[in-house]
């Protein structure tokens, strides 16, 4: 059995934080929490509805509020692919577990995703994929405990991996 402890998703949508949070918290014994879901159930609205109506900005807020609620039991979390525009957030985050980056090449990202304003994914008007890959990446490698590659393998080998750097 693996030692119970909390564990924090952190990278671009797509990487497999949710796929992979699910199979990591059913071998480490512990709940899941996607914290997506958390603020759609919220707010009542899908996360491009949110974005439409409160902007970039409002939504940031709004998911800010939402991370700071994640409780010290949480098991794994996979956060929403923006979690690292909030320093107060993922300070909170880590407080309760180390933060793992799931990390992902462009190119088979831009492969697995398809539509992204059907996705709900957070950018700045008139800013591309490419360009919202480079912005974010330095700050998920800044905020990454430990960060393991979700290209080319099956979601079980990245828990696999995961487990073992911890």
């Amino acid at each position: 059995m693996v030692r119970k402890q909390n564990l924090i998703l952190i990278g671009m949508p797509g990487a497999g934080k949710s796929t992979v949070g699910v199979l990591l918290a059913k071998r480490m014994g512990v709940s899941f929490l996607d914290t997506d879901i958390l603020m759609q159930t919220g707010e009542g609205c899908y996360l491009q509805e949110t974005i439409a109506q409160h902007g970039v900005d409002g939504f940031r807020s709004i998911e800010e509020r939402y991370l700071l609620s994640v409780p010290p039991d949480c098991g794994v979390v996979a956060t929403g692919g923006s979690a690292v525009y909030s320093r107060q957030a993922m300070s909170h985050l880590k407080s309760l577990g180390p933060a793992v980056y799931l990390q992902i090449d462009l190119a088979y990202l831009k492969d697995r995703l398809g539509n992204l304003d059907e996705r709900g994914v957070l950018r700045m008007p008139g800013q591309s994929f490419d360009m919202l890959y480079d912005e974010r990446c330095p700050l998920y490698e800044h905020f990454a405990d430990l960060t393991v590659s979700t290209a080319g393998v099956t979601p079980d080998q990245v828990v696999t991996q995961v487990l073992l750097q911890l």
